[in-house]
């Protein structure tokens, strides 16, 4: 069963957090999906994901294309998590307890600006770990990582 990690982002905005987990993820050989619940948003990662790394190439693509399936890194709404190692919920986007244990990792990256991000990440939280996930909430501290809490 995979576990939760949270991504509170309050030093490094998404468009720069993101890149890095997905080339994370990639590196330990899994498919990546990223669902988020706004189009707007999935388009503008999209292009971020083109842009960066500058030094490397992140091959994705976003959802309703004719080779999704072949997609190591798929960027969608309300797409289905089975096929994908890791998860990334973008934008407030939810995941049940279900994807999670289906995932190596899921990743629910939220903006630490955002009072309703934050308050839509606590409710998450609750209702991953109540269906017995595994979670991890990470904050940001001098422009490194820190796990916080662990349940």
């Amino acid at each position: 069963m995979g576990a939760a990690y949270f991504y509170h982002l309050t030093e490094s905005p998404l468009e720069a957090t993101l890149p890095t987990l997905v080339e994370k993820s990639r590196a330990a050989g899994w498919r990546v999906l990223v669902r988020g619940r706004e189009a707007g948003l999935l388009q503008r990662l999209d292009q971020v994901l083109w842009e960066k790394p500058v030094d490397s190439f992140l091959p994705h693509g976003m959802a309703g294309g004719p080779h999704d399936a072949r997609q190591p890194v798929l960027l969608g709404v309300d797409l289905a998590a089975e096929g994908f190692e890791c998860l990334m919920s973008v934008g407030g986007a939810d995941l049940t307890g279900a994807e999670v244990g289906l995932a190596e990792r899921a990743c629910i990256l939220f903006d630490g600006a955002d009072p309703d991000a934050v308050a839509h990440a606590r409710i998450q939280w609750k209702t991953l770990t109540s269906a017995g996930c595994a979670a991890q909430y990470w904050a940001q501290d001098g422009g490194r990582w820190t796990k916080k809490a662990e349940a």
